[in-house]
């Protein structure tokens, strides 16, 4: 199985790369989501170490039952060969309502067949208010008209 966009990424391959990404991570679907990665791929989540494609899975599957309302932008910031970085933020509500924009900061390294060996997160967590929000699109895709990072002062 391979997953295109393969390295080594051009310009326009990185942005096709980071955008399936998003759109993968907006479907909130952990088992296809996991399937972007190799069965042996190694994350570091914040300070939390997850390897494998089960474990990423469960991860997935925990995070979205405590984020609720999910919605995630990702840009990119760099990219070489098989590596890509990017920046990104998301937004989210616990169960009580309170709302937040988690920033953050991901570096990834493919293997050969386009899967997603490591990836490293670094994750930073924001009170907002519901007033203060910027992704108000309906849940999944982030529709092709909705504004960047970039263009959002983000």
């Amino acid at each position: 199985m391979t997953r295109p966009p393969l390295p080594p990424f051009t310009e326009e391959t990185a942005h096709q790369k980071v955008r399936a990404a998003e759109d993968g991570w907006n479907s909130r679907d952990p088992a296809k989501v996991a399937l972007a990665y190799t069965p042996d791929s190694k994350w570091r989540n914040r300070s939390q170490f997850v390897k494998g494609r089960d474990e990423i899975e469960a991860f997935l599957a925990a995070k979205w039952q405590r984020e609720n309302e999910y919605r995630l932008i990702k840009e990119l910031w760099a990219f070489t060969d098989n590596r890509i970085a990017v920046r990104f933020a998301y937004e989210w509500h616990d169960k009580s309502g309170n709302w937040f924009r988690s920033y953050g900061n991901e570096n990834w390294e493919f293997a050969a067949d386009g899967l997603m060996q490591l990836r490293i997160a670094s994750i930073n967590d924001l009170a907002i208010t519901e007033a203060e929000r910027k992704f108000h699109w309906p849940q999944g895709r982030r529709p092709d008209d909705h504004s960047g990072l970039s263009d959002l002062g983000l």
